[in-house]
């Protein structure tokens, strides 16, 4: 198979499940609720440049940075699983909606497109540490330029259709609400909430499982 297109497809076919964009638009959608549409579309294109931006950082310097720090990758999804699982937990005992205290009491306020929208809740720590063991897997001693290069075009191409994706689901979330109303948005939210509480766990018990079992 072509190399870029090999690429292409372990990058988006590994980051899709955990990234999740389907999942979480109804919570991007309820953390929007008190947003304009225009707002809302503006969040969901700085969500989707951020999640391209971390990403790309995890996948080419992740596990540079790790390996300075002197942390292994089974120490990060224990963290990272403890981050998500307690964020999950949260959303389950707020109904969905995510209370940005950053905001605070002043009119017009905007809610940060960073935390917690792209960060945890569109591209968390399991979303990281798939990227950082992607990435590691690259062939960097390589000194053919056009072996190296090739699957590099392909894993960003990746990325970038990952963030696509990402901002299709959030820009469109409000249609999703239209279709199932008030009552069908809570119940999906609530079960999308779930869903990243159990992610958590699973990305957690795979951190503790390396270490008791390397």
């Amino acid at each position: 198979m072509n190399p870029v297109v090999n690429a292409f497809l372990l990058i988006y076919a590994g980051l899709f499940p955990i990234v999740n964009p389907v999942g979480g638009a109804p919570l991007f959608l309820g953390a929007t609720r008190h947003c304009s549409d225009e707002e809302r579309h503006l969040l969901a294109r700085r969500v989707g440049i951020n999640s391209l931006f971390l990403l790309l950082g995890s996948l080419f310097f992740g596990a540079a940075v790790l390996e300075f720090f002197g942390i292994t990758l089974p120490v990060v999804r224990i963290a990272g699983g403890l981050v998500v699982s307690v964020f999950g937990w949260t959303l389950l005992q707020s109904g969905g909606h995510i209370e940005d205290r950053s905001v605070g009491a002043q009119p017009g306020s905007r809610l940060d497109a960073f935390y917690p929208l792209t960060m945890p809740l569109t591209v968390g720590p399991g979303s990281i540490s798939v990227a950082i063991t992607l990435g590691s897997q690259r062939p960097l001693g390589l000194h053919d330029f056009t072996t190296l290069a090739l699957p590099t075009v392909g894993a960003v191409a990746g990325l970038i259709a990952i963030s696509a994706t990402i901002y299709a689901c959030y820009r469109f979330a409000e249609r999703l609400g239209d279709v199932l109303g008030e009552r069908g948005t809570n119940v999906l939210t609530q079960l999308s909430a779930f869903i990243m509480l159990c992610i958590g766990i699973q990305i957690l018990w795979t951190g503790v499982a390396a270490l008791i079992h390397p």
